[in-house]
This record gives C-alpha cells, structure tokens and sequence, in this order.
C-alpha cells in the first residue's frame, strides 16, 4: 500500500474560497461551461448520474489543479476523469448512498400517503362518528419520529461526505484504487475536519448567495465551490506526485500555511 503523507489542521476555508473566486473569475467563461456540464451530467440524468458523478467531477478538478499550477487547461479536459472511469466511478457511486437511501425513503413515504388518503377517503363513512384523537396522535408521534431521523440522516450525510473530500482528486492524481483513496481520503478529512466543516458551511453560503442572485450566480458558485475544494485538498496534499513532473510552488501559494515546516 502506498504511504501518502498528509498536513493536518491545515485547511485555511477563507483562503480556498478567495483563491477559487479569484480562479474562476480569470477564466469565467470557461469555468461558467463547465459548472454548466457538470451540473448537467450528474444531477439532470437519473440513474445515469450515479456511475457519471465521480469522472465528471474528477475532470473537473483535473482542470482546476492544472489552471492552479499555471498550465494549460481548455474546455475538453473535463472529460479526463474518464481515462480513470472505473475508480472513479466506485468512489462516486459508494459516495451517493446517502443520497440513494434519502430518495428511495422519500418515495415510500410519499407512497405511503397516497395510500393513507385512499384507506381514510373509502372508510371515512364508517368513522364519521368516531373519535379523531387516536389518529392525530399516531400522526403526531410519526412527524417526531421523521423530525428525529431526518436530523441524525443529516449528520450521517455530513460525516459521509467528509469521508469523501478527498477521495476522488487522491484517485485521480496518485493512481490509487477506489477503497484505498478512500481510506486515505478518510484519514485526511478527520486530521482537518475543523476546517472542512467551516469550509462546507462557506460552500453552502456561496449556494445561497448564487441562488439569490436571480438564480443565475449559482453558475458562479458551483465552480467556485469545487475550486476551493481542490484547493483545501491540495493545501493537504501539497507534495505533488511525478505524473506531474513540474517544480512544486511555494508553500503559501494555496493559501494557509502548510508545508511551512515538519
């Protein structure tokens, strides 16, 4: 198994949100386009999306880890996540669990109470002159039992996608397989799991901004938001691999302070 070093505490959020503004913003077009794509790709096509998810948005941050180093990037580099399909394709589909287990939940229970209203609307006749309590306290009993769980599924979804911060670019840029980026990824997370919580928090702010923007800055955000992602990875994984083989920046280049000292 390979031995990848990593900095712990070592994720500045402010800095990877200001170094991906000012990333996006000097290629806005390009990083407008492929916000765009990948927004299509793994959330407009259902079923398909699953098994996209991983190589698309490993392309993506192909492209940003590239533009950070000052190399050339173009529009086509999207789709390089795709030379690395398969690992990338298990990470992203073991990662959308969460998600699968909400909509599959959310479907029984609209089932559920589609049924509920025919079962009251046929037998409403016989019970016209029964008393309601027993109902409403069922009913009650059932929206803190669905307020509870939705809270826990909640934390659960967090602590699981910060299992995943790092697994897909780990894939991508160190040759790893699927299970061992995760691990990896896994390690690193909770090394810097101060920062990565803020830094999701930021991410969902930005959401909110581009969402109130007439709806039109979410385009800017998404981009924004995977930017500064590959940024909190590489401020944790500063060392770069020899499949680069460029000369490693400084090790304030990303923002924080990493790589300052051992």
């Amino acid at each position: 198994m390979n031995n990848f070093e990593f900095e712990r505490s070592a994720i500045s959020p402010g800095d990877c949100i200001g170094n991906a503004w000012g990333l996006v913003t000097g290629k806005f077009w390009l990083y407008i386009g492929l916000g765009l794509v990948t927004m299509i790709m793994i959330g407009c096509i259902p079923l398909v999306n699953l098994f996209l998810l991983g190589p698309v948005v490993g392309g993506f941050y192909f492209v940003v880890l590239r533009d950070m180093r000052g190399e050339t990037v173009d529009f086509g580099m999207l789709f390089k996540g795709f030379e690395k399909f398969v690992p990338l394709m298990v990470i992203g589909l073991i990662q959308s669990i969460p998600g699968v287990i909400f909509q599959i939940i959310r479907f029984s229970v609209d089932i559920a109470q589609i049924f509920s209203g025919i079962n009251r609307g046929g037998s409403s006749r016989g019970t016209f002159y029964q008393s309601g309590l027993p109902e409403f306290g069922i009913s009650e009993g059932l929206s803190i039992f669905m307020i509870v769980f939705a809270l826990l599924f909640m934390i659960f979804s967090i602590l699981w996608n910060i299992v995943f911060a790092f697994a897909i670019p780990l894939a991508l840029e160190k040759d790893l397989g699927a299970i061992e980026a995760i691990k990896l990824s896994a390690k690193a997370a909770f090394s810097n799991i101060g920062g990565l919580i803020l830094l999701m928090i930021l991410g969902v702010l930005a959401g909110i901004l581009g969402v109130l923007a007439l709806c039109v800055g979410i385009f800017v955000a998404i981009p924004v938001i995977y930017a500064a992602n590959a940024f909190a990875y590489r401020q944790v994984f500063p060392l770069i691999e020899r499949n680069f083989n460029f000369t490693p920046p400084p090790p304030n280049a990303y923002g924080s302070n990493f790589g300052s000292g051992m």
